[in-house]
């Protein structure tokens, strides 16, 4: 049998995936696998390193950032199979892109001393790199993110064009119209169609609004929707402890909760 590197190697992980998709003597489900089914696991991997971060669980952080490494070892053994690239190449990939982006710490040139003005310059090389590629604006935006994500890249992107409105202010107004104009669909019996397509509107300006304001709006939905777990849960508590339900309640005492629910909370 091969001896092994030490656990920490990263020649070891790329090791365990090899022989787990060994063709004969690997996993059955690791060697079923194609970018398209594991690609999900990905994304789900990403969100929980993001989880544990909000929670301030290192040692859980440790772990899903392994679970993310492993990810990108699965699809570059895939890729690797296939004679597409191998996991070097990937290293080597990122590694050029981190020294091409940052001249200011690698080719010794100065006049970047703030986060803000690497934030521009990461930009320019990146739009001097799409010039390059002849390729639209918007065109290499993934259209897999997820849509809050996507959506504020897609509006800094064109912002870098003086596509964009001028202020928070000028946004805010755009929201009240764009709320607007879906409560005139609902009354006129608009298709469902049209009526989600209000909707999409409206939470496109929620997130130019946030954008402006500096809020990521990825984050800040998912503070609210931990904040209604919890408040809900307080619910469900005290509805408990007089032996019911929520079903069991009115939504009037449901509300009456709650607002103790946010008093509990400070």
């Amino acid at each position: 049998m091969q001896r092994m590197s030490k656990p920490s190697d990263i020649a070891t992980l790329l090791d365990i995936m090899r022989r787990l998709r060994d063709p004969k003597s690997g996993c059955p489900w690791d060697r079923e696998q194609t970018f398209a089914t594991i690609a999900p696991y990905t994304i789900e991997e990403a969100y929980e390193v993001a989880g544990a971060i909000e929670d301030e669980n290192w040692a859980a952080l440790k772990d899903e950032l392994g679970d993310l490494l492993f990810q990108v070892v699965f699809h570059a053994r895939m890729a690797e199979e296939r004679k597409l690239f191998d996991f070097d190449d990937v290293v080597s990939a990122i590694t050029g892109k981190m020294v091409r982006r940052h001249p200011h710490v690698f080719a010794d040139m100065g006049g970047i001393d703030t986060a803000e003005k690497q934030t521009a310059a990461w930009e320019e090389h990146k739009a001097r790199e799409r010039a390059q590629q002849a390729a639209g604006l918007l065109d290499d935006v993934p259209a897999a993110l997820p849509a809050l994500l996507r959506a504020v890249k897609l509006q800094k992107r064109a912002s870098t064009v003086g596509f964009d409105w001028e202020s928070a202010p000028k946004v805010l107004d755009k929201l009240v119209e764009e709320a607007r104009e879906i409560v005139e669909a609902q009354a006129k019996g608009a298709p469902q169609a049209k009526i989600a397509d209000e909707i999409g509107d409206l939470l496109f300006v929620v997130v130019n609004l946030a954008r402006h304001l500096k809020v990521d709006p990825e984050a800040a939905l998912r503070g609210t929707n931990g904040k209604f777990v919890r408040r809900f849960r307080f619910i469900e508590q005290r509805l408990a402890e007089q032996g019911r339900s929520p079903k069991e309640a009115s939504l009037d005492e449901m509300e009456a909760l709650w607002q103790a629910a946010k008093t509990d909370e400070g």
